[in-house]
This record gives structure tokens, sequence and C-alpha cells, in this order.
């Protein structure tokens, strides 16, 4: 790699082409496949379609910032492998706030999404909570 963050073609030394590798990016050898998004569509429902955790899916498309917010047409990684997931205990519960959801709880917490996901199955659908609803924090090694 050059400074400028190119690679050289080693068939045409002559000529650099421009690949830098960007952290924030999937790196595609880490993908099984890309599923592009389709309206209606969450990283949950994609997860469960997939049979992933959402953790994983949410690790493995670091250039999504916010879990909450994917877009029609967006290309999402869909990893090979996934670590296994085991079950929590709450360590506390915590009353949902105006403004408030799983994504944003989890990160109050120190907890993945998955885990918190997983800690509370009586929310059938992670992106619909409510203020005033009663969600268990797992421990934060979870």
């Amino acid at each position: 790699m050059t400074i400028d963050g190119s690679y050289y073609n080693p068939n045409y030394p002559k000529y650099p082409y421009h690949h830098p590798y960007y952290p924030h990016h999937p790196h595609p050898g880490h993908c099984k496949t890309f599923y592009t998004v389709q309206p209606g569509d969450s990283m949950w429902s994609i997860a469960n379609m997939f049979g992933i955790s959402l953790d994983c899916l949410i690790r493995a498309n670091p250039q999504i910032s916010d879990p909450n917010l994917i877009y029609p047409g967006q290309q999402i990684c869909i990893p090979f492998y996934c670590p296994p997931v085991s079950p929590e205990t709450c360590k506390t519960i915590y009353t949902v706030k105006p403004g408030d959801s799983m994504w944003s709880i989890a990160n109050m917490f120190g907890v993945s999404l998955d885990a918190l996901i997983r800690a509370n199955p009586q929310i059938p659908d992670p992106n619909l909570i409510y203020p005033g609803q009663q969600i268990c924090i797992p421990s934060a090694n979870c």
C-alpha cells in the first residue's frame, strides 16, 4: 500500500488503483453474502431471517452507526460466523423513558443489544418499546 492508501496492481505496476481499507466498513471476506434492505426491514428482522443474533449482525456492519436507522437499498453484510449466545440474568430493571430504544438502553448500560433483547423475551418486537415498560438489564459480561 502506498502512503495515499492505494494499492498497486502487480499485473499493471504503472497503474495504481485506489482501494483503501476502511475499518468502518465490513470486510467482504467476512461476509457470507450481502443483503439489500427492503422496505419494512429492520436489523432485527434481517438477523432473524438469516438465523443469526442481532448483536452479531450489528458487529458485522460497523458502517451502520445506528442499527435502528436502516434504509431500503442499503447493503447489509451477513457474516459467515456468529459466536454462540448464552443466557442472561437480570442485573437491574429499567423503566423505559420517552425517546429510549433498545439500542440506546443497551449502550447506556454497556451491554450488547442482542443480550438485552434475549433478556426480554416479553418484548415481541425490539423496535417497538414504550415509555413505562419494564426492561430487564442483564449483567454487562453477557
